[in-house]
């Protein structure tokens, strides 16, 4: 079930109406039965993984809770077996499901370059919807229960709502146990202004989604699907417009779901803050996707040695993390090329720090100025930019041919012909689309540059006369239901995070 379906515009508000209409003891049964029925939706078989990966972590958990009371060796040794075997249960059918064929693939390329040639087995499962993300919600609980930071839940059926709770149950934020577990043990009463923030921040999420993203993915599409057919300029276009798509597409999608969670009354975490104002690309990334970088900073990167190290070290851990985060999102190399060049990004730029500072102070180079700040701005987006063509190409040899195309066919001529430049005719998009497009992306511009200031707009909305109010709630309304991408002739787009 999408968010932008006709089926969740039904399923959401019954939800709703009867989470508040039960008794508050019944209230996380309900919305238990409500999570499971919403994946359900999409392939019924799957639950069972979903069952499992709960029941081991939840017993796990139990298991290491007994375990801590207990000292010894013994007990110590038992916790961390513990741990092993669930780890090894969870990312066992992750590696089945997302990267069995992967792995096989490259084994019969390997063994071929020296004219050995086996025939493993083959296995046509599909994906299920959002196993990612909750197997790393399952074991992050896990771990945090082994390093004492929670304690257990002992209600299977609460613990089974903390990893299966709809709203962020395929694609995130990637829950920790200290945050919405707390939750699932309080009583959540009906409050119309809490309520009313949540259908505002799904109502802009929407917006994000079959406004902009959904519009961008048009030109994408076709120039990705063909790149032969375009000039290097169109292609850059594209790669460049991608950067909204995926950042309206997830972002989006996690405004839906924190967003349907707060009409609930269950506060998620914040997934992005304004992530293309960075200035680095360590900045970046602590805009972007927070609860999955923060999953890698904990269990991950500290635990290599993260920044308690040498500088060589640091940055084999940077490497290191962003390459198995590559992985995670996708079973292909250009998944991985994504992830080790926004690692790469990040050593290079801990390795030239002291020679960029003695560099800006030879060339009396001022960093207090807006000028400055811009750069900074626009060469991290170049980077992050750059990095986004692996993650869309099919491939890493597509990505590399889009490449290679796209340097050969960059023409100079092109940058003083608007309709080449701008692809309005060449690359399917109307002319009228393509200017909703552009005024849709100053306005994402502008409500993430009022978030990066930390402007109250919702205080300032709430202080204005009803009828102001009420004006923009319309006009955001009939702005998606107007300007979004629908019609017999167009394939809804599912979000681009649930194939991870």
């Amino acid at each position: 079930m999408l968010f932008n379906s006709v089926g969740f515009l039904i399923f959401f508000p019954i939800v709703v109406l009867v989470f508040f209409l039960v008794p508050r003891r019944f209230q996380y049964l309900w919305l238990l039965a409500a999570s499971y029925y919403f994946y359900m939706s999409w392939n019924p078989q799957y639950v069972l993984l979903l069952s499992l990966s709960t029941i081991a972590t939840w017993g796990g958990g139990l298991f290491l809770s007994r375990a801590r009371q207990q000292s010894g060796a013994r007990a110590e040794r038992a916790g961390k077996w513990c741990v092993a075997g669930c780890v090894a249960l969870n990312l066992g059918i992750l590696f089945f499901f997302k990267y069995f064929t992967f792995v096989t693939d490259n084994i019969v390329k390997l063994f071929s370059v020296f004219r050995i040639f086996v025939n493993p087995p083959a296995f046509d499962v599909l994906l299920p919807v959002g196993i990612s993300f909750y197997t790393f919600q399952a074991l992050g609980y896990l771990f945090d229960v082994s390093r004492g930071e929670v304690a257990a839940e002992k209600n299977l059926l609460r613990y089974a709502l903390f990893l299966s709770f709809f709203p962020q149950l395929v694609a995130g934020p990637i829950e920790r146990s200290k945050n919405l577990m707390r939750q699932m043990h309080e009583p959540h009463a009906f409050d119309f202004r809490r309520v009313k923030d949540g259908l505002l921040l799904m109502g802009w999420g929407f917006f994000q989604k079959l406004v902009i993203a959904d519009r961008i993915a048009i030109l994408v599409n076709a120039v990705y699907d063909d790149c032969v057919s375009y000039s290097g300029l169109q292609i850059g276009l594209a790669t460049v417009l991608f950067a909204f798509q995926i950042y309206c597409d997830f972002g989006g999608y996690s405004d839906i779901a924190v967003g349907a969670a707060r009409v609930m009354g269950f506060e998620l975490t914040k997934n992005f803050k304004s992530p293309y104002y960075a200035a680095t690309v360590s900045e970046f990334w602590r805009g972007w996707h927070i609860s999955l970088t923060a999953w890698f900073r904990d269990y991950v990167y500290i635990p290599l040695g993260g920044s308690r190290c040498g500088k060589w070290k640091k940055c084999r851990n940077l490497l290191l993390t962003f390459a198995v985060s590559g992985l995670w999102h996708g079973a292909g190399w250009n998944f991985v090329a994504w992830g080790g060049l926004n690692g790469l990004y990040q050593a290079a730029g801990e390795l030239t720090g002291d020679f960029r500072a003695r560099l800006r102070e030879r060339l009396r180079i001022r960093t207090d100025c807006g000028s400055y700040r811009l750069l900074q701005g626009l060469v991290t987006f170049a980077l992050v930019d750059f990095s986004w063509l692996f993650f869309r190409a099919d491939s890493f040899a597509a990505a590399l041919r889009m490449l290679r195309h796209g340097i050969a066919n960059v023409g100079l001529f092109e940058f003083f012909n608007p309709d080449t430049l701008l692809g309005i005719d060449t690359i399917v998009l109307s002319e009228k689309n393509f200017f909703v497009l552009l005024c849709s992306l100053v306005l994402l511009m502008a409500v993430d540059y009022m978030k990066k200031k930390k402007v109250d707009f919702k205080g300032a909305l709430a202080r204005q006369n009803i009828w102001f109010r009420w004006l923009v709630y319309y006009g955001l309304i009939f702005a998606v239901l107007i300007l979004g991408i629908y019609g017999p002739e167009y394939d809804a787009s599912t979000f681009i995070y649930f194939q991870f």
